[in-house]
């Protein structure tokens, strides 16, 4: 179902999808190819919406920290803004202190994608393309990118990726959903239990970019290889979650890319009973613990969302490879694609 969500200053009118299969219920905006809420059943069958947003258009222009979003051209941060393709250096835009985050100030978040319906056998969805062209943002290249959502018979949400570019360029999307799964605007996910197939991880420098090493998560509050509370080492004084404010870390999968998709997370909420497991072919997972909302944003659910009440889980390649040659590459050329696949499946 397709309704009018409001209008951008300029006119541009905003839609709304509505997509329900497999006992989940989906809604997506054109702009920012946001989703809006994610509706799911609990251990007793009681459907609530599990992921942050706002109430209005004007909400998610003004002040929305990427509820929901599809990120590109480039999720995460590239430090100072800046790297160097075949021998010529880039100056992107600046919108976190020094650094280049998520795409710069007016990233994939901020653009107004075109949306098509589809059903294929037992499955629906929407495919979103847009057209981000040279320059924009200081990236180089024409870049076109398709982002397929698919709610399945089953009810998982499965997400692919792809662009294509006219010129050798850097690329990495992702989405960035707030998940509560004990319902928007319910309070605290420090009780959520997590699990992450990761030995290592990349600290960071005091800007959250990573120094280039792969540490160890063995003896770490990093360590999540057995399901705990986000909680239990939240608190723990560690110098990289003072710095961050919290979790706010890319985990380094230990399946690396993979062709298909595998498991590599798993989230709970003790008291709902809901689950989200994700499996991917990326070969590392950003874990944010929502440092930094701080009470002055509303929910569609008339509540504040506090420092701590929602956690993104976002499928990456790592943050500043461009930077760093030893990490996996985020270099696309002309004649190749660039693909990957994320999906949800939420159980209770």
């Amino acid at each position: 179902m397709k309704t009018l969500f409001g209008e951008l200053a300029d006119g541009t009118e905003i839609h709304s999808w509505s997509l329900e299969n497999g006992g989940t219920r989906l809604e997506v905006l054109s702009y920012g190819g946001i989703v809006r809420s994610l509706e799911v059943p609990d251990r007793h069958g009681r459907y609530a919406n599990v992921c942050a947003g706002l109430a209005r258009i004007e909400d998610y222009v003004a002040s929305s920290p990427y509820f929901g979003a599809l990120i590109g051209r480039y999720g995460n941060r590239i430090g100072k803004g800046r790297f160097t393709l075949d021998g010529e250096t880039y100056q992107l835009s600046v919108d976190d202190g020094e650094n280049s985050l998520h795409g710069g100030a007016e990233g994939f978040d901020r653009r107004v994608w075109d949306v098509e319906p589809f059903a294929k056998g037992s499955d629906v969805g929407l495919h979103l393309s847009y057209t981000s062209v040279d320059g924009e943002m200081g990236y180089p290249g024409t870049l076109t990118a398709t982002v397929t959502y698919t709610l399945t018979e089953h009810g998982d949400w499965r997400i692919d990726y792809e662009a294509t570019t006219d010129r050798a360029t850097v690329v990495n999307l992702t989405s960035h959903v707030y998940w509560n799964l004990a319902g928007e605007g319910s309070g605290t996910i420090a009780d959520h239990e997590l699990a992450i197939a990761a030995s290592r991880w990349t600290p960071t420098d005091p800007g959250l970019i990573p120094t280039g090493e792969l540490a160890p998560v063995d003896g770490t509050p990093f360590d999540f290889r057995e399901s705990k509370p986000i909680g239990r080492d939240l608190r723990t004084g560690h110098p990289q979650l003072l710095a961050a404010k919290g979790y706010d870390h890319n985990w380094v999968l230990d399946k690396g890319i993979t062709a298909e998709p595998e498991h590599v997370a798993t989230l709970r909420d003790p008291a709902s009973g809901r689950t989200l497991k994700i499996a991917t072919t990326e070969p590392g997972l950003q874990f944010y613990s929502g440092n930094f909302l701080d009470g002055t944003l509303v929910g569609p659910s008339g509540r504040t969302y506090r420092q701590g009440d929602a956690l993104c889980l976002e499928t990456q390649h790592f943050p500043d490879s461009p930077n760093h040659p030893s990490f996996p590459s985020t270099v696309l050329r002309p004649g190749r694609q660039h693909r990957s696949t994320t999906i949800h499946t939420f159980g209770a």
